[in-house]
């Protein structure tokens, strides 16, 4: 199911989803309290936090870093990255650091999903594998491509299949057409979180979603969208 939300201007559109996000981060940390009983236990989980890289989220990852949350209770992580050391300008690991991880949010935990001094494969097996990740995060803002990819599941890849069919939380994606290998959270992962956003501006990209959600199409937004039992809160803005 799509709720769409959408906005003249991308101020609002930031100040929406950001509310939107602390609130479901909230909800998640409350639902954690009262079932353990406690807000206070230190070895208790965060809430977990994936935020996607690009050009279109900064405006919002640097109003999200205001926000007063209980950011010592939050762990970020990504949605998926390229797989480039985090010196480089295309690793969303750079770009989270710089916009999220800043003011009020540089209290948060930060897990990064790619180290390249192990070999792809490998690493991406030892995130399989990573207690942390046992669990899907709380909270996702997700982006959407004009071939309508979202995190790093592109139709065109030899690992498209395994990307939309596995059960493991992280799979590695070798696009057609884009540069670089990826890291990412599998659909079946993304399909089990509660609180799962789309941020996305643009007429081209309102008509991308309508088709993907109007039929089942070879990309991962029409996955989503038809998929019964996965609510995408969209966040669009015209401009």
């Amino acid at each position: 199911m799509i709720q769409l939300n959408a906005f003249d201007d991308q101020r609002a559109q930031s100040d929406a989803l950001a509310k939107a996000v602390g609130d479901a981060l909230h909800a998640s940390l409350a639902a954690q309290a009262a079932a353990t009983g406690t807000s206070s236990n230190p070895g208790a989980r965060p809430a977990m936090l994936a935020v996607s890289g690009g050009t279109s989220p900064r405006p919002f990852l640097e109003t999200l870093s205001t926000q007063a949350f209980d950011w010592p209770r939050i762990a970020i992580t990504l949605v998926d990255d390229r797989w480039v050391p985090e010196s480089d300008s295309a690793s969303n690991a750079q770009l989270a650091r710089a916009t999220l991880l800043q003011n009020a949010a540089r209290n948060a935990t930060f897990w990064p999903l790619v180290d390249t001094t192990q070999e792809l494969d490998a690493h991406v097996a030892a995130l399989n594998a990573d207690a942390r990740f046992a669990a899907v995060p709380d909270v996702v803002v997700l982006g959407m491509g004009e071939d309508g990819h979202t995190a790093s599941i592109f139709a065109d890849s030899p690992e498209w299949d395994h990307a939309i069919t596995t059960t493991e939380r992280f799979v590695a994606v070798h696009p057609g057409a884009a540069p670089h290998a990826r890291v990412s959270w599998s659909l079946s992962a993304l399909k089990e979180v509660k609180h799962l956003f789309l941020l996305i501006a643009g007429p081209r990209k309102m008509d991308v979603l309508n088709a993907a959600a109007a039929s089942l199409q070879k990309n991962a937004i029409s996955q989503l969208a038809n998929d019964k039992g996965v609510r995408l809160d969209v966040y669009w803005c015209a401009n």
